[in-house]
C-alpha cells in the first residue's frame, strides 16, 4: 500500500482527483473515492526556463492550494502517478509517494 499526496490548485481539484481515481486510487477496504484534503498556501518563483501555469518569471507567487492524500495499492500507484502529471496543471506538480504498511503488514 501507498500514500499518494500532491498539491492542486482549487481550479483543478476535481479533475485531478478524478483522473487518480479513475487510475485506481483512492480504494480501501470495500470503499473507493477515498481522499483527504485541505486547503492551504503555496509559494513560489518561475526561473528563467519555467513555463509557469500562474505567476511571472523572477517573481515570487503564492496562490491557494490543496493538499490532497490517497492511498493506492501497489500495483496502481505507477498508473496513478501518470494520471496525476498528465491532469495536473502545472508543468511540474509537486507530489511525494510513500509506502505504509497496514494492519496485514505487520
Amino acid at each position: 500500500m501507498y500514500q499518494l499526496c500532491f498539491y492542486v490548485p482549487a481550479s483543478h481539484l476535481e479533475t485531478v482527483k478524478n483522473a487518480l481515481f479513475a487510475a485506481g486510487a483512492g480504494e480501501y477496504a470495500g470503499y473507493d473515492c477515498c481522499a483527504w484534503q485541505t486547503l492551504g498556501q503555496g509559494q513560489f518563483r518561475p526561473l528563467e526556463k519555467s513555463r509557469p501555469h500562474v505567476g511571472e518569471i523572477d517573481k515570487l507567487e503564492r496562490t491557494f492550494e490543496y493538499k490532497v492524500e490517497m492511498v493506492c495499492v501497489e500495483n496502481r500507484v505507477k498508473q496513478a502517478v501518470a494520471a496525476l502529471l498528465e491532469a495536473h496543471p502545472y508543468e511540474q506538480p509537486a507530489y511525494s509517494v510513500y509506502r505504509i504498511m497496514t494492519y496485514d503488514d505487520l
